[in-house]
């Protein structure tokens, strides 16, 4: 029997610290980044199935509101994540994949500014208080990959 992956998320249920780092032109070798902090909550949705995020963080051009909704396709064992911020108000093209060796993997096809490219967003240092969440986007069809996007998550005490 394969294995059940509905609860390979359950790591990211509840209400976490983060600190992001965007850089501004990842597909131009640039550093160039802004940062951010605030805080993420998760909860579940479906028995499970589903999860929502909520993002709230400041940076220097402000406040910054963001959604994503995970969600589980028991068919295909594998997950889709959703993402929509309140400044553009519409909703992302799936991003897919699955738990493996400790980590999240999820991919998509999508634009930035005007190309077409692939999106890479990974889930690691997986641990009870702590995360790390990150986006790659290649413009070659991924032969290689530029960071995009960090965000490391600290669980908050109760």
């Amino acid at each position: 029997m394969e294995r059940d992956g509905q609860h390979d998320f359950d790591f990211n249920v509840g209400v976490w610290k983060t600190h992001i780092k965007r850089i501004l032109n990842p597909l131009s070798g640039s550093t160039e980044s802004m940062e951010l902090n605030g805080t993420v909550t998760v909860r579940k949705v479906w028995g499970g199935r589903a999860q929502l995020e909520e993002i709230e963080a400041n940076g220097p051009k402000g406040h910054w509101q963001a959604l994503t909704l995970f969600l589980y396709n028991p068919a295909a064992r594998q997950w889709s994540q959703t993402f929509a911020s309140s400044k553009v108000g519409k909703v992302t093209t799936p991003s897919i994949g699955e738990f493996k060796n400790g980590r999240v993997e999820l991919f998509s096809a999508d634009t930035f500014e005007g190309r077409s490219i692939l999106v890479r967003a990974v889930w690691s240092d997986i641990m009870p208080d702590a995360h790390r969440y990150e986006e790659w986007y290649s413009a070659d069809g991924g032969a290689t990959w530029a960071p995009a996007f960090v965000a490391n998550l600290t669980r908050e005490k109760p």
